[in-house]
């Protein structure tokens, strides 16, 4: 099987994605000619499976000391690796292509846990990551081969395990007349900054580019609205709710004072920083202000402006020149999100990855299809430039059906 595969120029690869955001499965289909820089990809088919309520409580309590415990870790390692075989098997059948016609799964996993830094104090408190999500259970699932668990091998080359996503954000995005940033607002926020490339671009022309996490995308965002909503809501549908609200600028400057901020890239971040426990403390805080409801909203919804805004500032702008940013993610649907980028970006046109071909929403799961396509041609695949990595590498590793 692994023979055929390395023998083809062309696979059709379904990536399957599921972020800190922690609101479903994301599955692209995707026919990728070549490989590496000069890699090209055609989407075939894309769709998006929602977490149901019970489960995303669940994860988020994974995803928190308070709440962890081995046997819900150990299980939910299978249960969610289920989930993503069945999707790529239900997305399958929405392409109306056959199982045997898809050579090769590649899966993010779904990360609960991750220490970018090691702990000086505790020597078992290294550098690590963790994603669930079994490999082996997919492909016996699926009867494919499935390549998964990217982020270890860039940390075992002193990386940070992240980003991973400026390596496909490169090979898609790259222009040669302008700098672009590609903004993903997920649960957190992810750059990846690319200065024009000149008419003959080469991979090695990636190793200028500055990626890091700005932050919280949708986290903090959506922890609140589910909360003032008693549950009935899981995010702020194309900001509407925040539209009405006024932003708090005393408590938005004290958000923006967390020490994350001024860090120096390559940094990565995620729930262990500002996941339910920080959102949930945040809005504690600002209930007892007597803040409304869409006041809250609209400086939290701020917070996920500003902090990207600041972070562009001050670890982008002093060394590219940036035309336009375009953004991805679900927070590429929050129209006051959009709106507040726009403002304090005057001089950049925003733009959604949608107005360039590439699908907002399905745009993580094809980078992470392009990461399992070069794991097959044996390409490094990983960005030092990114990560912090010493140096490239091929990351991901193989379950066989």
């Amino acid at each position: 099987m692994l023979r055929q595969l390395l023998e083809r120029y062309s696979l059709t690869v379904a990536g399957i994605m599921s972020g800190t955001s922690l609101d479903g499965i994301d599955v692209a289909i995707v026919r990728i000619d070549g490989c590496g820089d000069r890699a090209k990809v055609e989407l075939i088919h894309f769709e998006s499976f929602a977490y149901e309520a019970e489960l995303r409580e669940k994860l988020k309590q994974l995803c928190s000391t308070d709440h962890s415990d081995v046997a819900q870790l150990c299980g939910m390692n299978f249960a969610i690796a289920e989930r993503f075989a069945d999707a790529v098997v239900r997305t399958a059948a929405a392409a109306q292509l056959p199982m045997s016609k898809i050579d090769l799964i590649s899966s993010h996993g779904q990360t609960v846990w991750h220490i970018p830094v090691a702990d000086a104090a505790n020597a078992y408190l290294p550098k690590s990551t963790l994603q669930i999500g079994d490999l082996s259970v997919i492909a016996k699932r699926t009867g494919r081969p499935v390549v998964g668990d990217f982020r270890t091998a860039d940390m075992a080359v002193g990386g940070q395990g992240a980003p991973l996503a400026p390596y496909g954000d490169y090979i898609l995005f790259r222009d040669s007349a302008k700098g672009r940033i590609l903004q993903n607002i997920g649960g957190i926020g992810n750059c990846t900054a690319i200065p024009a490339t000149g008419t003959t671009p080469t991979l090695a022309d990636a190793d200028r580019l500055i990626a890091f996490d700005t932050g919280p995308g949708n986290m903090v965002l959506d922890q609140a609205v589910y909360e003032l909503s008693q549950g009935q809501l899981t995010y702020d549908a194309d900001g509407v709710w925040a539209a009405q609200g006024q932003v708090h600028i005393v408590l938005l400057e004290d958000m923006l004072a967390h020490p994350y901020f001024s860090q120096l890239p390559p940094k990565t971040t995620g729930r262990e920083l500002f996941g339910k426990s920080y959102a949930s403390a945040w809005l504690s805080a600002a209930k007892a202000q007597g803040l409304p409801a869409a006041d809250i909203v609209a400086t939290a919804t701020a917070f996920t402006a500003h902090s990207i805004v600041r972070a562009y500032q001050d670890f982008v702008f002093p060394h590219f020149d940036i035309a336009e940013v375009i953004v991805s993610g679900g927070g590429a649907h929050n129209r006051t999100l959009l709106r507040m980028l726009a403002e304090l970006l005057p001089q950049q046109a925003i733009r959604t990855s949608d107005e360039l071909g590439i699908s907002s929403d399905a745009k993580e799961a094809i980078l992470f299809a392009l990461l399992g396509n070069d794991w097959i041609h044996g390409v490094p695949n990983n960005l030092p430039s990114a990560t912090g990595a010493e140096r490239p590498t091929i990351m991901g590793k193989l379950a066989l059906p």
